[in-house]
């Protein structure tokens, strides 16, 4: 009786080679391309490699919308960036890749889920973190953790040799001295010369989406981004899909040159790495989001989502999107944004934002309060008293304990 298997599949050299590994252990392999708008791939392709190769069947699941609504919408509400800088992009994607490969599996009637990822890096935890949350019974196939498989191919020449004997079809160009992955949300890079710390990463890579600060045109872009309760939905007076809002934003701040990132990171296994990354939509969203969040929402409520922020960065970054506590923190982001609708017109000028003017229909922002003119609602003296309320405690403490001074 035949094993099998899913396996996520994305037409590159690892995931040809892991499919021809499968079939020769005897599993019938279901590759699965899972379309989150990788803007640099060939499906067609990768399509016919998958069917040559002999997979047992070959789907392409495109969950754009739904990559961008129901996980990076909601962990953009957070304002969550991993250690200040990372935008997630990545990580964001990878549970909604585990749920799909369970969706698939629970279809084709396959016990096991197979992916490419290192016994080194993160994107392992976040494939099996989801995988079993979601379906414990699965059994996880990583055959980089392997030992056999390991040395079967200790480098890329064996990998390609393999590819040879088994006629399965590989690009003989040169490889980049850096490896990407890519979505709609960002394309990452790292290894290779990026490993290298006095390397430049923004002039060694090539990038997909963003030109090059210093090449951008030299002249003022100017962009409005509306948000209807913490959920953006227009691009310059125009209701889009979230996929379109996306879209829309990579291409006007990928020409100016917003969103890049080259940062030595703390992985979840423990080790550090750097990681070059770009990404121009999700850049500018962010800083509007916060732009209307200024406006709309109460200082105590953004205060604790603000210290709550690197949590929730922590959880998706290592791979705990589906547990209690994210459940949740979704419901308490969905709750208390509520408020935060508005729009931000940014201006856009070689990598830089500025904010040209915001407006809201739900603004706090009080202009007759916060005036430095005199009168309005605001009267001075009550400062007087509120502040000797305040400085009660200071008071008694500096009688006992007596500072220098």
């Amino acid at each position: 009786m035949s094993k099998s298997c899913v396996l996520a599949y994305s037409g590159g050299l690892d995931t040809s080679v892991i499919l021809g590994w499968l079939m020769d252990k005897g599993y019938d392999v279901h590759a699965v391309y899972v379309d989150l708008g990788q803007p640099c791939e060939d499906r067609e392709a990768i399509r016919k490699k998958a069917v040559d190769v002999g997979a047992k069947s070959v789907q392409f699941i495109d969950v754009q919308n739904e990559l961008c609504r129901d996980f990076a919408f909601p962990i953009l509400q957070w304002q969550a960036k991993y250690e200040a800088v990372y935008l997630l992009g990545t990580s964001i994607a990878r549970p909604l890749i585990s749920k799909v490969m369970l969706q698939i599996a629970k279809e084709v009637g396959a016990k096991a889920y197979a992916h490419g990822a290192t016994g080194k890096g993160n994107d392992q935890c976040r494939f099996q973190l989801a995988a079993e949350a979601i379906n414990p019974d699965i059994e996880m196939i990583a055959p980089w953790r392997i030992e056999e498989f390991r040395n079967k191919f200790p480098g890329r020449t064996e990998l390609i040799n393999y590819c040879n004997e088994k006629n399965i079809p590989v690009k003989a160009s040169l490889q980049k001295p850096y490896s990407s992955d890519e979505n709609c949300l960002h394309i990452s890079y790292e290894a290779g010369e990026l490993e290298k710390l006095n390397v430049n990463g923004v002039q060694l890579v090539e990038f997909g989406m963003v030109t090059k600060p210093q090449n951008a045109p030299d002249k003022v872009e100017t962009v409005s981004i509306d948000f209807e309760s913490g959920v953006p939905v227009a691009v310059n007076e125009k209701n889009l899909t979230p996929i379109e809002i996306i879209k829309t934003l990579n291409t006007i701040g990928g020409r100016n040159g917003i969103g890049l990132i080259d940062m030595v990171e703390n992985r979840f296994v423990g080790m550090k790495s750097r990681g070059v990354y770009e990404s121009p939509g999700m850049t500018l969203l962010y800083f509007a989001h916060r732009i209307v969040e200024q406006l709309t929402l109460d200082r105590d409520l953004t205060h604790l989502r603000d210290r709550l922020a690197p949590e929730v960065a922590e959880m998706v970054y290592n791979g705990f999107w589906y547990c209690a506590k994210m459940d949740a923190l979704l419901a308490f982001i969905k709750e208390a944004q509520k408020p935060v609708t508005g729009q931000a017109t940014l201006d856009l000028y070689k990598g830089n934002i500025t904010v040209a003017s915001r407006n809201s229909s739900n603004s706090l922002y009080d202009e007759g309060i916060a005036s430095m003119e005199g009168g309005g609602a605001y009267n001075q003296t009550d400062a007087g008293g509120f502040l000797r309320i305040q400085s009660l405690p200071l008071r008694v403490q500096g009688r006992i304990r007596k500072r220098e001074f």
